[in-house]
């Protein structure tokens, strides 16, 4: 009987480790995403200029807002 109320100590252990582990991975992933964009105004810019559009501002800042509100 002792073995089983380890086991289900462990185990216990272990699942609120990783709940606990997964949400702080997530809180510095989304506070490094913040600071550090994957996609700004330039490789906007770029990004159109290559598709043959000339991009207004208008458009650069509907874009950069449509993106952040994905992240």
């Amino acid at each position: 009987m002792d073995i089983v109320v380890d086991i289900l100590k462990y185990l216990f252990v272990f699942v609120a480790g990783g709940i606990t582990g997964f949400f702080i991975a997530k809180h510095f992933m989304q506070k490094y995403l913040k600071q550090n964009p994957p996609i700004n105004e330039e490789m906007i810019k770029a990004l159109m200029s290559q598709m043959g559009r000339t991009p207004s501002q208008k458009q650069v800042n509907q874009m950069m807002k449509n993106m952040e509100k994905y992240m």
